[in-house]
């Protein structure tokens, strides 16, 4: 074994999947708590000119919904295949 194999990190194999997995989890939860509160707070309001924040909470909730799933997801397809 070379000096330089020596000072290499140990390659764990779905070590990107899993962080990618948490990623989605962690923004998908950041996003569906958001969309709540521009529903709850701003629901009358326009934002950017762009709708109300109705309409900006309810696609908050929903992505960051799907985003939490997608994160769960990947995580059990680590888990379960060994990856991790």
């Amino acid at each position: 074994m070379s000096k330089q194999d020596e000072n290499k990190p140990p390659k764990i194999p779905g070590m990107g999947l899993a962080i990618a997995a948490l990623g989605f989890f962690v923004i998908g939860g950041i996003a569906t708590f958001g969309g709540l509160a521009l529903w709850f707070f701003y629901r009358k309001d326009y934002i950017l000119g762009w709708g109300t924040g109705e309409a900006f909470g309810y696609l908050g909730i929903c992505v960051g919904m799907l985003l939490s799933i997608l994160g769960v997801l990947l995580m059990r397809l680590v888990r379960n295949r060994d990856l991790g």
